[in-house]
């Protein structure tokens, strides 16, 4: 027996605590190959020990198991979250160990499943992996759909700590990319397995050596890539800063707005003639705490800001009528030319639970759990992905904050836009994990799509990003100013972009005809 092996048998036969220690401190090592931290090779020696861990259990002891590595794992990826109820902590901080407890616990249910589906199935050896990293795969695809859906940190994002391996995403997405690493990283559990056959190590080798040959094509990618910007777009995007607990308060409405306009006309090195050089100028999501759009002085303010050849994209409230004075409130994007005039906007329709909404409101209302972002009346959802297009400026698809996360139906199926705005807040979750999370996923729909995106961020981090997935120009947290840039150009549609999650579909099936041939070969 090697000594592997005997590690292997070892975690199988622990205690129940001790062992649930165990998954759960794997799981939380786990996350740490999430940004910002980015150890990605710790993938590698956590999700081994939740195969070791499922030897000889029952299908209910291994979803408890697959639910305690999966505790371990979001609670590292969700922490952050919990600093959104310090805001106003005399009203919030009460929810705070339930919500981010409940969601990480929520979460952890999808892979409590998958480990259960693994067991029941019965497979040995390299077909266990495989079928464990399918049904992974499955759960992250359900998680990022089920309900309102909430894919945050899937195990494929670590490809943003792997470099050119990062293009595959252009292939296979979001989805395919969770596939594979969760595949990799559990291979290494083969080395515990007893009496594993001669088929099985060439076939795991197989697998294996897809990692560095997508490696090494993404490089090649990267370099015969090039860059290049569409002429006559000249882009201003403002990071006010704006502490959270400061956005929303009346008096502060005066002083946020003559900031957003003073930072929009202030010259800068590219733009020495200030706004007056500018095509296109992007505020973060939310703004101004008021109905701009409903504004005369608010307007009039931004008529006499802007230039004729200038557009301002802005993230703002607005509403419209819904019969019998009541009027629907929408997080959105607002759109206006050189005269102040709204020539376009978009409703963010995909919509945060707990913050923007509350689920199971009838039940946790009465207990007195309230949504974080309050508003005047209830947010309501927009229709979905829609492009928005300015004078002399190209289509452009719209992400308002985590609308950013989801690999799917983010693209505005009547006409392939040139760039994705993304505009944000991410000044809920100070100098945490949460940001550079929500960059790195924004980041990550530019490789699949091969779309550039523009992201206006409150706090930061505000960056251009070409179509590679590479940061052109960026502000950082916490900082005040302007990124000023030009636009990088769009690729033609990837293979994810053309095809979708038929890509998961495919590689799915390709797994479980290996395994059926592994198993028929016993």
């Amino acid at each position: 027996m090697s000594r592997l092996e005997g590690i292997a048998q070892s975690v199988g036969m622990l205690g129940f605590w001790r062992k649930a220690g165990l998954l759960f401190l794997a799981g939380a090592v786990a996350g740490l190959a999430m940004p910002p931290f980015d150890f990605w090779p710790l993938l590698f020696l956590s999700f081994p020990i939740l195969v070791w861990s499922l030897g000889k259990a029952s299908s209910r002891q291994a979803f408890a198991q697959g639910w305690l590595f999966g505790l371990g794992y979001f609670t590292t990826c969700f922490y952050w979250i919990g600093i959104a109820f310090l805001v106003d902590a005399a009203t919030y901080l009460w929810m705070m160990p339930f919500m981010v407890g409940a969601l990480a616990g929520g979460m952890a249910l999808y892979w409590g499943l998958a480990a259960m589906a693994t067991v029941i199935l019965g497979q040995k050896g390299l077909a266990r992996i495989i079928t464990f990293a399918i049904f992974i795969a499955v759960a992250e695809w359900l998680r990022g759909h089920f309900l309102t859906g909430f894919p945050w940190t899937a195990p494929g994002l670590a490809v943003d700590g792997m470099g050119g391996f990062a293009q595959a995403a252009s292939l296979i997405g979001m989805p395919g990319l969770t596939l594979f690493i969760v595949l990799w990283a559990t291979l290494p559990a083969l080395l515990g397995f007893a009496s594993v056959r001669r088929r099985e190590w060439l076939a795991a080798a197989a697998l294996l050596v897809v990692l560095p040959g997508l490696w090494l094509w993404g490089n090649h990618r990267l370099g015969g890539a090039d860059g290049g910007t569409v002429d006559g777009v000249a882009l201003r995007i403002v990071q006010p800063n704006i502490a959270q607990e400061a956005k929303w308060r009346p008096e502060s409405a005066r002083e946020n707005f003559d900031k957003l306009k003073r930072l929009s006309s202030q010259p800068s090195p590219h733009y020495p003639r200030g706004i007056d050089d500018i095509s296109l100028v992007i505020w973060p999501e939310s703004s101004v705490s008021f109905f701009i759009d409903e504004s005369a002085q608010g307007l009039a303010e931004l008529a006499e800001l802007l230039p004729q050849q200038t557009a301002l994209v802005m993230g703002a409230l607005r509403r419209d009528a819904q019969g019998q004075g009541e009027r629907r409130v929408y997080n959105s994007v607002l759109a206006f030319d050189g005269d102040a005039s709204l020539v376009a906007h978009y409703d963010k329709w995909r919509l945060v639970p707990g913050g923007e909404f509350l689920p199971f409101e009838d039940i946790l209302k009465p207990l007195g759990f309230r949504k974080v972002v309050t508003v005047p009346e209830s947010f309501a959802a927009g229709p979905g992905p829609r492009n928005i297009t300015l004078p002399g400026l190209p289509p452009a698809a719209v992400l308002i904050c985590y609308e950013a996360i989801f690999p799917h139906d983010l693209i505005d199926p009547k006409e392939r836009p040139s760039a994705i705005i993304n505009v944000t807040n991410d000044g809920w979750f100070g100098r945490s994990s949460g940001p550079y999370q929500h960059l790195a996923q924004a980041r990550l729909r530019t490789i699949e799509q091969g779309l550039p995106l523009v992201r206006a961020a409150n706090t930061g981090i505000s960056t251009i990003v070409d179509a590679y997935g590479r940061s052109q120009a960026s502000l950082p947290l916490g900082v005040e100013g302007v990124l000023d840039g030009k636009l990088p150009r769009s690729l033609p549609p990837t293979l994810y972009a053309r095809a979708g999650d038929f890509i998961l579909a495919g590689l799915i099936i390709l797994l479980v005809l290996a395994g059926i041939v592994l198993r028929q070969s016993s």
